[in-house]
């Protein structure tokens, strides 16, 4: 079971690369295929919207059939798959049904590892173990950034994507024979989503799932490239630097955060202070859009640690969530966690379009202060969730 997790969270690794690597190639496949800023807010924004659409499925798949062959299929054969369409891709169109497919292939890794928490450890661990699952996927984000931009250099951009194709058929290959699913649980009970659904506890702390990693998600998976580009004038390098200190700074929170409801005994103002934080350092980056240097890296830097409470809000919602629906529980809230991120992607892209292009901060401004509304929003419907661990 352990080397089966391990396969799990090897996957989730890729998982937290796909979702960020556009920012990194925004300079050649600009520069080879012509596509625009918006073309790849889209490109993006597909990828978070095939995961989402995916999560209600892959949770009823997860209590029916297991995470073993639910993870493999899905990630093997659409993930792989889609790497290699975006290797062979000509053209904006192409780039955004590949980043549909990875989208796809990566959506039940990570609620496969939570499914198998659940189930196998004290709940008590769960939010800490969840936070060093994405913490160690965060690898992934970081591998996105500096790395890539190497790897770029060495092997240009479609060789690259043919290694990280193969790479995913490898990992899938790897979950096929190592997972184990656990028993089913045999319950008269019955259930689905839409008693989930039904739970006013759930709703008053689905808002902030639904903000929470918009902002770190949205800016460290696309706009932090053609921002340092626009504004700063930097290259694949140099952006790639950015994104990097950003990755670490959310591996550190997703670290971080985990252990923080046992240590205080509260989730609720653990993730409410946390994110609260991180408002604030979207307000300095809205308000202080051309201050470079170590200023603007140390504010996205900050975003990206105090917005890393995902898993904490998880384990906060599964609280309430009865077992024989944890699988569905689980995908529900990752539903609401990543939905609004493709749906803000192409929020954002459209707004970047309609903004003056002059000076090029402009656009900026608009997007920062678009992503504190919406953190802001979650925020306060939170305050009056009820608090919970176990």
């Amino acid at each position: 079971m352990k080397a089966g997790i391990i396969s799990l969270v090897l996957a989730y690794v890729l998982s937290q690369f796909y979702r960020a690597f556009l920012a990194v190639l925004t300079p050649v496949l600009t520069a080879e295929l012509g596509v625009t800023s918006e073309d790849l807010a889209s490109a993006s924004g597909m990828w978070f919207l095939t995961f989402a659409a995916m999560q209600i499925p892959v949770g009823a798949m997860l209590d029916r059939f297991g995470p073993r062959w639910t993870s493999a299929l899905l990630f093997g054969v659409s993930g792989g798959g889609g790497a290699l369409l975006f290797a062979a891709a000509g053209s904006a169109l192409d780039i955004k049904l590949a980043m549909a497919l990875i989208g796809i292939g990566c959506s039940p890794v990570l609620m496969a590892s939570y499914y198998l928490f659940a189930r196998f450890y004290p709940p008590a661990v769960f939010a800490t173990m969840a936070g060093v699952v994405i913490g160690v996927g965060s690898l992934g984000n970081i591998a996105s950034s500096l790395p890539l931009a190497v790897a770029v250099d060495l092997l240009g951009w479609r060789g690259t994507m043919v290694g990280l194709a193969g790479l995913t058929f490898a990992v899938a290959a790897s979950i096929a024979l190592l997972l184990r699913d656990p028993d089913r649980i045999v319950t008269s009970a019955r259930g689905s989503v839409l008693d989930l659904l039904r739970m006013p506890a759930l709703w008053l702390i689905l808002p902030l799932m639904a903000f929470s990693y918009l902002p770190s998600a949205a800016l460290r998976g696309l706009w932090i490239g053609p921002y340092y580009a626009d504004v700063f004038g930097a290259d694949s390098a140099g952006i790639g630097r950015v994104s990097l200190a950003m990755g670490l700074a959310m591996v550190l929170g997703n670290f971080a955060y985990g252990p923080l409801d046992r240590l205080f005994g509260t989730r609720k103002w653990v993730i409410f202070w946390g994110n609260a934080l991180g408002l604030l350092c979207l307000l300095g980056l809205w308000a202080m859009p051309l201050a470079g240097g170590f200023a603007t890296a140390a504010l996205l830097a900050a975003v990206g640690f105090f917005g890393a409470s995902y898993a904490v809000l998880v384990a906060h919602g599964r609280a309430f969530i009865p077992p024989h629906l944890t699988g569905r529980g689980v995908t529900l809230m990752n539903l609401f966690g990543i939905a609004p991120i493709g749906l803000g992607q192409i929020i954002t892209g459209q707004l970047h379009a309609a903004a003056p292009a002059t000076p090029p901060e402009a656009a900026y401004t608009v997007l920062f202060a678009f992503y504190a509304a919406c953190l802001a929003v979650g925020l306060v419907v939170y305050l009056f969730s009820q608090d919970r661990t176990d």
